[in-house]
């Protein structure tokens, strides 16, 4: 059995979890409430922003010029069509250039996840990350398609879409050779807890959204 097999047999039911997740059901739908898209998709748009941290460090990791290649591509897509759809649905969502988007609990502690392993952990290890986040969006939204969802919502459609087989297949397909091909037993472990944490906290990111965030105590209503 392959490293990628073994992590998704051993992480299983969460992974099934987090691709199920209600607010998943709901955006393909088209019952979503808009605002809590809109609370996800502002935290989203903080995450990003450490994903790329996590990317360009990846970049500086990268052990031949086609994996460099390949996040280089990975992260051109995200400076550029995404980042354009994340300017296009503020609009539509009504937040202001302005307004001070700041990261929740969950958010922060993802990220500040993410960017520690890109800087203390090896190539191998961001990669296991990166096919959490991205091989998890990459199915929710490859069921979706495949369901024959197509929400009335143009932005929760073109959300579907930019996370569909076209865009993310090949980048997690890759992901999953280079881990399957270079990872020795030794690391094993070691990806195994970074794949799990990522999964927990890709399921408390929907959980933050769908039941109206995670507050610091400080910040609690009463």
């Amino acid at each position: 059995m392959t490293l990628t097999e073994d992590l998704r047999q051993q992480y299983h039911d969460l992974w099934q979890r987090v691709v199920t997740h209600p607010f998943v059901r709901e955006l393909g739908d088209g019952t979503l409430p808009v605002d809590t898209f809109r609370a996800y998709f502002l935290q989203d748009y903080v995450f990003v922003h450490d994903l790329v941290t996590m990317t360009a460090l990846a970049l500086a990791k990268a052990p031949t010029f086609l994996a460099a290649n390949r996040l280089n591509q990975f992260l051109s897509g995200i400076l550029n069509p995404e980042n354009d759809l994340f300017v296009r649905a503020f609009a539509a969502l009504g937040v202001s250039a302005q307004e001070n988007i700041t990261a929740s609990p969950v958010t922060q502690a993802f990220g500040d996840f993410v960017v520690r392993t890109a800087l203390q952990g090896s190539f191998a290890d961001i990669a296991t990350i990166l096919y959490v986040t991205e091989g998890t969006y990459l199915d929710w939204g490859t069921r979706l398609l495949d369901a024959g969802k197509h929400p009335p919502q143009p932005l929760y459609q073109e959300w579907i879409t930019l996370h569909s087989p076209p865009v993310l297949g090949d980048f997690v397909t890759w992901l999953g050779q280079y881990l399957d091909s270079a990872v020795l037993d030794r690391q094993r472990p070691t990806l195994s807890r970074l794949f799990h944490t990522a999964l927990r906290y890709e399921y408390l990111f929907w959980e933050g959204a769908y039941h109206g965030g995670i507050a610091w105590p400080d910040q609690r209503g009463g």
